[in-house]
């Protein structure tokens, strides 16, 4: 007997042939745009999504912070001398410094740096020869390096300042070091400027031809390490 498309017999077959085809999906899926909580779940789904990206850039521009690597080829250590016949300008090279800088976490940030005392030069010979052989000068073979080491890094106003102790020629005092820094991601420069009184460090005879304040000017590239 033939069956019609109103008998019981051709609803059955209907039902089995829709689940082999997979209909069944297609049906959830109705179902579930029909469900009010399916639209906002799947919105906030792709709104996570968003924000996971939009934090992730935000991380990509912090600046980073903590452990410097000094680029000792490029890092300039200048000073120059005020006198009655003019300005002596000077240069160290070769610096080596340990640097932890994390300006959210000052206290716990430190600078400790030293410089090739013989690396000493002002684009005279024997003024050269003078500042690295003399005892009155830096005698660089008795004191071969000069050194700093922060004991406090606080804000100011226009930057930093490192607060810590200075040793040339075996003499340790206190210096303030004012220092800026600029980073761009993995790269940054420090730049400071102090001065110092020679006669602190028994750099001379007092008076005479040279000045008695001597200012330090630094510029330090840097990478994070």
């Amino acid at each position: 007997m033939p069956i019609t498309p109103c008998s019981t017999e051709s609803r059955n077959i209907r039902k089995v042939w829709i689940s082999k085809q997979g209909f069944t999906p297609f049906l959830q899926k109705k179902q579930n745009q029909m469900n009010p909580y399916y639209a906002i779940n799947k919105k906030m789904k792709h709104m996570n999504f968003k924000q996971v990206l939009a934090a992730s850039a935000i991380i990509l521009t912090i600046p980073v912070t903590g452990n410097w690597k000094v680029d000792t080829t490029n890092a300039k250590v200048n000073f120059t001398v005020h006198g009655p016949f003019g300005t002596v300008h000077g240069s160290f090279t070769g610096l080596e410094a340990t640097i932890n800088f994390n300006e959210k976490s000052l206290s716990g940030s430190s600078i400790e740096a030293s410089i090739d005392a013989k690396t000493v030069s002002t684009g005279v010979s024997l003024r050269n020869s003078d500042l690295r052989n003399k005892e009155e000068w830096l005698n660089t073979d008795k004191y071969p390096r000069i050194s700093f080491k922060s004991k406090k890094i606080e804000k100011t106003d226009k930057g930093f300042k490192a607060s810590g102790d200075l040793t040339i020629k075996g003499i340790t005092k206190p210096v303030n070091v004012p220092f800026t820094f600029t980073n761009k991601e993995s790269m940054g420069v420090f730049a400071g400027q102090f001065t110092i009184n020679r006669s602190d460090y028994n750099l001379g005879k007092p008076g005479g031809s040279v000045g008695s304040v001597i200012t330090i000017i630094l510029t330090v590239p840097v990478k994070n390490s």
